[in-house]
């Protein structure tokens, strides 16, 4: 009796096998194989306790955020619209990754759908870009407000702050698009497993059986050109503030307007360091494990989240005031 074709079988598909190596085309994959952090499947479980702790730190602060946003007419302003995008961003960001990761970690359910590990690989980049986008949006709404005072309430207006963050958000979706539909016709004939915790798009790629030069030039161009635009922009902007800082005239004034910038210059540090480090690493740490490539990948996906509602939270007062007066009001 003839052996059904390794990729027709009936069900999710199996791990690669070396008797499959030459005759099997994954052509129509159905399902990847995620593995978590190779090397480290023993310490699953206790490196999920700080996973699930940054995850639930992230997602209290960033809802918290947009809740006291909301609630307090005074923060309605072009500074904390666009906060909120960015805790919307950081959510979603968070929610794309962390439950299948915890799902690894804990019940080992490594499998994802082809089209679920597309989208969520989607998710990931697309929003990635978008919270850049939204540094560049805030980095100039610092610089209007210090700079140009007079004239920020004409010039970040309600409708012009919408026009940009629907601007960051076709942005983040046009750039990002062609990841997963290059990686959907590329044909898969090597093995359905992938070494990582999510669908990264450089790890699902490299599966392919096909010269994926063109997908891995085209992350390439996006890192250097989008980012690389995007760090330059944020880093004039915050040049001509510690300009006109340093020209006002008492040490008070210096100081106070020096704090309105502290918690963006902090907050875009966490965001744009640990990538650029899992960046090196990769290319030029060759001798450094897979798994603490995989870690550092996770890192930066999950700490930023954590990070922002915690430092806008106790650095911005309007919140910290606010956050104070629910807390008292509950107590009484």
């Amino acid at each position: 009796m003839q052996e059904t074709p390794f990729c027709l079988r009936v069900g999710h598909l199996l791990p690669y096998s070396m008797s499959d190596s030459n005759t099997t085309d994954f052509t129509n994959l159905s399902t990847f194989i995620l593995l978590g952090i190779p090397g480290l499947e023993a310490a699953h479980v206790w490196i999920s306790i700080p996973f699930c702790t940054m995850y639930m730190i992230a997602i209290l602060g960033n809802i918290t955020i947009l809740f006291i946003v909301k609630m307090e007419p005074s923060l309605h302003g072009s500074m904390y619209y666009f906060l909120c995008m960015l805790a919307i961003i950081d959510l979603v960001l968070s929610m794309s990754i962390v439950p299948k990761t915890l799902s690894i970690f804990w019940f080992n359910s490594r499998e994802i759908d082809f089209s679920a590990c597309l989208t969520q690989m989607y998710f990931i980049h697309c929003f990635s870009v978008m919270g850049s986008g939204i540094f560049v949006a805030m980095a100039f709404d610092r610089y209007v407000a210090i700079c140009d005072p007079l004239r920020h309430s004409t010039i970040l207006t309600n409708p012009m702050v919408a026009k940009i963050g629907l601007a960051v958000v076709l942005r983040g979706g046009i750039v990002v698009l062609p990841h997963p539909l290059l990686a959907r016709r590329w044909p898969y004939c090597r093995t359905n497993i992938i070494p990582h915790s999510y669908c990264e798009h450089i790890a699902v790629v490299k599966l392919a059986c096909a010269d994926i030069s063109v997908s891995s030039y085209y992350e390439l161009s996006v890192a250097f050109l989008l980012t690389g635009l995007d760090v330059f922009f944020i880093t004039v902007s915050y040049i001509q503030i510690l300009r006109a800082i340093f020209s006002l005239p008492t040490k008070d004034a210096r100081l106070k307007t020096f704090r309105t910038c502290s918690s963006h210059l902090c907050v875009i540090l966490a965001s744009y360091i640990p990538p650029l480090f899992s960046f090196l690493t990769h290319r030029f740490g060759h001798n450094v494990p897979l798994h603490f490539h995989i870690l550092i990948a996770n890192v930066y996906l999950l700490l930023p989240p954590m990070l922002h509602p915690i430092i806008y939270g106790v650095s911005t007062k309007q919140i910290w005031d606010r956050l104070l007066q629910l807390f008292n009001h509950k107590g009484t």
